[in-house]
């Protein structure tokens, strides 16, 4: 695990909208963001990224939120998608992190938008949009 690359992939996306601050990026594997997935949102099955933002008082100021990204998944996909693992994951850390920041994905119109600051924000790390 390229730690100091998520930890770029993190940045690129709070440089991308002008944002400082502090992400915790945890990765697991499909089993545990299942149990995450089940018991936040109420979905039963593994997913690809969760984000959790916090908010409020002055302890937590500057920590934006918690993104979980699971590496089964990243695995998985970046090889059906013909693409390094790390790059993978690079896209799940710049889209929870996007999410912390404000960005939604439910409305077509959204999407396009997290999708744009997606590609613009892995193109600073030298990786291909989605």
């Amino acid at each position: 695990m390229d730690r100091r690359r998520l930890r770029q992939a993190a940045g690129a996306a709070l440089a991308l909208v002008g944002r400082q601050g502090d992400v915790t990026v945890v990765v697991m594997d499909d089993r545990q963001i299942r149990r995450l997935h089940r018991e936040w949102l109420g979905v039963d099955s593994a997913t690809d990224v969760l984000s959790f933002p916090l908010a409020g008082g002055p302890a937590v100021d500057r920590l934006l939120g918690e993104v979980y990204v699971s590496a089964q998944t990243a695995r998985r996909e970046a090889r059906a998608r013909g693409r390094s693992v790390v790059q993978e994951l690079a896209l799940y850390v710049v889209h929870g992190v996007l999410h912390l920041v404000g960005f939604d994905d439910g409305e077509p119109a959204a999407l396009a938008r997290m999708r744009e600051a997606e590609t613009r924000a892995l193109g600073a790390l030298g990786y291909p949009g989605r």
